[in-house]
């Protein structure tokens, strides 16, 4: 029986090695395909960003921007933050580890994501396209109030909802239009350009991919579970 056991051991390896050698395959094929994507992405968008700034200008009313102030006030992190803590709670008292893992994630990716928009902002300052100024770029003028790249609020809504993307795709995707209206209403305000915006994206996304990475593998991946042990 030990040889017969020693054999089939000897045939199992081989696939399984070929099978994890296909997923690393398929894993760098996609990052590939990712970071060509948002490359694009973002070169369309410093492309256009004169184009939407000057389009925002001219379509501006009263009530529309009245609009646009509170979704970017309720858009922000303290908004995200209490509804992780109300979804945390909901959770606990539902005794379900699996969303008290994924809620947890979401304030870890999104509080991430505010660290490094925030380094980023103190790193490479940019004017807001309200700042009237010459200098678009750099200046030691502004204050970081003023500077506009990347833009926190969609950093913080894309790193938040994008872990609950990756862990339920249907709810994440519903979630989607939260994330573009938030997006649209800081380009209304003149407060980022397009470029500020696609680039928090991209921001929001490697955070939520970078905690789902560490911290959602058991949820993704539940039949590796037993074999931990």
């Amino acid at each position: 029986m030990r040889i017969a056991d020693f054999k089939s051991a000897l045939k199992i390896t081989p696939a399984k090695t070929d099978g994890n050698f296909i997923v690393k395959r398929a894993a760098v094929f996609y990052w590939v395909i990712g970071i060509v994507i948002a490359a694009i992405a973002i070169a369309i968008a410093f492309h256009f960003d004169g184009a939407v700034r000057d389009f925002m200008a001219q379509h501006q009313s009263p009530m529309m921007r009245n609009f646009m102030r509170n979704v970017s006030r309720f858009g922000d992190w303290p908004s995200h933050v209490a509804l992780g803590l109300l979804l945390l709670g909901i959770a606990w008292r539902r005794h379900s580890k699996k969303w008290l893992r994924v809620f947890l994630s979401m304030l870890l990716a999104m509080a991430i994501a505010g660290v490094a928009g925030t380094v980023i902002k103190r790193t490479v300052p940019r004017a807001r396209p309200s700042v009237k100024s010459e200098l678009r770029w750099g200046g030691p003028r502004f204050s970081t109030k003023h500077h506009a790249f990347p833009s926190g609020h969609v950093a913080a809504s894309m790193a938040f909802f994008g872990v609950l993307f990756l862990a339920s795709w249907r709810t994440g995707l519903a979630c989607l239009p939260i994330i573009i209206l938030i997006g649209f209403s800081r380009l209304y305000l003149a407060a980022h350009y397009l470029s500020d915006v696609v680039c928090a994206a991209i921001l929001g996304i490697l955070c939520a991919l970078l905690v789902a990475h560490f911290f959602l593998r058991p949820i993704r991946n539940p039949q590796s579970a037993p074999a931990s042990r």
